[in-house]
């Protein structure tokens, strides 16, 4: 019962995926996408990709820092190789043990440690980093001239000071078992994100999109909140949605819009894909003495 549930599940994710896929290219010329890409300068799509490694790796960080409170002393190599496995099963392999799911298995395989904290650590690390997109999206805000919200920056300063001191109460009541750590996630969490939007920014570069640089990224910042959510397979589809009606509201050039998201996705699957390795050979769980 519990695996028909699943591959239901896996089943109406690919349905919504290749439903909102097929909306944006009935919307867009696809010509114009593939042309924007094809003209893309190598040298800044390496630094985005550098960037976004960066990133990826500072988040392997912030959920090795949530181990370790939890008195799981993963080393920092292992913990890399578990982080890259959980990346390729969240994109390659949605149908089976979704990422994040895999790796608390493995966890809770290897230590004696409560299920409910390894999972509330998982949910915790990807909640951080959804906190900051939202903090990011909120001081990005400030600089975009939409007269069409007339309170946009009142609502932008009061939701950046609401979800942090919310997020911190949340912690301190559900889990007080890494509170200690919660603002050395938050910088982390800043430092990842931080890297991210370098990386879209360097991705704005390579299209030569000059213009129009903080309504671009504040758009990649909503996108990246709404791909997380668990709606499609590996966020496709839900990003380019919203890249697309991002852009329409701010005026912005949908077939570039889309040429972003497409090229930020490819780096993600490419990145992604390293984790294959671990997936024949499951990584070894070394730890060290404290």
């Amino acid at each position: 019962m519990i695996k028909q549930r699943k591959h239901l599940i896996t089943a109406l994710k690919i349905s919504i995926s290749a439903v909102l896929i097929y909306f944006i290219f009935s919307k867009i010329n696809i010509e114009e996408v593939v042309q924007t890409i094809k003209r893309t300068q190598p040298f800044y799509l390496v630094l985005a990709i550098v960037a976004f490694v960066v990133s990826k790796v500072i988040s392997s960080f912030r959920l090795n820092l949530y181990f370790h409170e939890l008195r799981i002393y993963l080393t920092q190599k292992s913990n890399l190789k578990l982080y890259l496995l959980g990346m390729f099963y969240n994109l390659f392999l949605p149908g089976g043990i979704g990422g994040d799911a895999y790796k608390g298995y493995l966890i809770k395989k290897k230590f004696d440690i409560v299920t409910k904290k390894v999972v509330s650590v998982l949910v915790l690390d990807r909640l951080s980093g959804m906190l900051l997109l939202f903090i990011y999206a909120c001081l990005l805000a400030l600089f975009l001239n939409q007269a069409d919200i007339p309170f946009l920056k009142v609502v932008a300063v009061g939701g950046l000071i609401l979800s942090v001191v919310v997020f911190w109460f949340l912690n301190k009541r559900f889990f007080p078992y890494v509170l200690p750590v919660f603002w050395s996630s938050f910088g982390y969490s800043a430092l990842v994100q931080l890297f991210q939007l370098i990386s879209a920014f360097l991705i704005l570069k390579a299209l030569h999109l000059e213009y129009n640089t903080v309504a671009y990224l504040f758009i990649f910042l909503i996108s990246s909140i709404v791909s997380v959510l668990p709606l499609t397979i590996g966020g496709i589809g839900s990003r380019e949605v919203t890249f697309f009606y991002g852009a329409a509201w701010l005026a912005l050039d949908l077939n570039a819009s889309i040429g972003i998201s497409m090229v930020f996705f490819l780096i993600t699957a490419l990145i992604s894909l390293l984790g294959i390795a671990y997936h024949f050979k499951k990584p070894e769980l070394d730890t060290f003495e404290v």
